[in-house]
């Protein structure tokens, strides 16, 4: 399967490799990669605890989602191409400041740190909005179902690589060092080495000659439902998606927020089985987003959206209730393997239910909505730590994931009359 599906790339056009290959990038070094593993522990080993933690993510992830609305009307003022080209340089020069924060005043070492950590966010919100439209300009639509289930998987595969090798890197730079790994060193310069690995995307974005394939502005059928009608229908599907998508965020959001400091400074696991536990997660959500296709083509998207889901809802369950490692560690990997299947099902479900012209509002609102909850969660999440522990933290982001599943199937499979828009404009 594998080699049948990757024979599938040569299928795809030279502008979709590049951005594939921009966005594995991204993914190998500050989303999800390097970074994933090891900025909190860096933060660890400066001295600061779960609530500046907290803090911090918080801060990045609320800049992502009051950014993602402006980044799309920012795409379609200037360019989508041009947007994703600014959005890698402000997430470079955000993710540089981050291990050059202790280099000054030690009194403007949170601010620098904090400040970083939000450009490199809004960096990230203005690439990944502008992402999803210009992912559907330059894929013809026989192109997009596997582009879209190719790039999660390669965010995956990047993600593994990052996560394993980035998990190694401490050990490597405090015996060149001759330091420990309880110092900030050996977590501050395999930071640089993540921002100096990205600094290529941004050559092979601009190599991308944007121009949109052609294709018809909805369904191939008359519509007698009048034009205000269909508008009002079209924004109200936008919104409850969006909705959708907070909630369905929060296993992903808890885990991927907090699970290095959950396995750092409660179960006492080494960095290196940290790293190779994030990478194996992201390895398997790599299978797992090469097989949505074959899931959706079978089931249908909306129940690969709520099978996805709930694997990862329960997956948050032994983080929560059982705390040892190998059970931490099997759960971890179910709550961010499944979200590699359940994203772009939900954005082939989106693609389908919202004409051309409506996917940059509704990309920009999604990763609002999706932001927003990441945002809420890591700042509560610092404080639910310290006062309740990890348990009712990773408890909580399962309860909120079931919500979204029953509102995802009460508003788009159980009223079938009212699921799909008659999309005219």
């Amino acid at each position: 399967m594998l080699a049948s599906y990757f024979g599938s790339l040569r299928t795809l056009n030279r502008n979709v490799l590049l951005y594939l290959a921009a966005t594995a990038l991204l993914g190998f070094t500050i989303d999800g990669g390097i970074y994933s593993v090891l900025f909190n522990l860096f933060l660890v080993r400066l001295g600061y605890g779960p609530e500046f933690i907290g803090q911090i993510n918080a801060a990045g992830l609320l800049a992502f989602a009051l950014a993602s609305l402006p980044a799309g009307a920012l795409g379609g003022a200037i360019g989508l191409r041009r947007s994703l080209i600014i959005g890698l340089t402000v997430a470079i020069a955000g993710g540089l400041a981050l291990p050059l924060a202790t280099l000054f005043n030690p009194a403007h070492t949170s601010p620098i740190l904090t400040g970083g950590f939000v450009a490199a966010y809004i960096g990230l919100s203005l690439y990944y909005v502008n992402a999803v439209p210009f992912m559907a300009d330059i894929a013809s639509r026989s192109e997009r179902n596997t582009a879209f289930a190719m790039q999660t998987a390669l965010l995956s595969l990047a993600g593994f690589t990052g996560a394993l090798i980035g998990g190694f890197l401490p050990r490597l730079f405090a015996t060149l060092l001759s330091i420990t790994q309880q110092q900030p060193d050996p977590y501050r310069y395999p930071l640089f080495v993540a921002v100096a690995i990205l600094i290529p995307a941004i050559g092979l974005i601009f190599s991308i000659k944007h121009s949109p394939v052609p294709e018809p502005d909805g369904p191939h059928r008359p519509s007698l439902t009048p034009v205000g009608r269909v508008e009002s229908s079209i924004l109200a599907t936008v919104l409850l998606l969006s909705v959708v998508r907070f909630f369905h965020v929060s296993g992903v959001a808890v885990a991927g927020t907090f699970f290095n400091l959950y396995m750092d400074t409660a179960l006492n696991v080494a960095t290196m089985h940290i790293g190779i536990i994030s990478g194996s997660a992201r390895l398997i959500g790599f299978i797992a987003a090469l097989v949505t296709p074959l899931v959706v083509t079978r089931w249908g998207a909306p129940r690969a959206i709520l099978f996805a889901s709930t694997v990862s809802a329960a997956g948050l369950i032994p983080l929560a209730l059982i705390p040892v490692w190998p059970a931490a560690g099997l759960g971890f990997v179910g709550v961010v393997a499944l979200s590699s299947m359940r994203y772009p099902a939900y954005m082939l479900f989106c693609m389908d239910v919202t004409p051309p012209r409506w996917r940059g509002m509704l990309a920009g609102l999604g990763e609002t909505f999706g932001g927003l909850n990441f945002a809420l969660l890591a700042l509560a999440g610092g404080y639910i730590i310290k006062g309740q522990g990890f348990a009712a933290l990773f408890l909580l982001g399962s309860g909120l994931v079931l919500v979204g599943n029953a509102l995802f199937y009460l508003w788009f499979m159980l009223p079938r009359a009212r699921r799909l828009p008659n999309p005219v404009t």
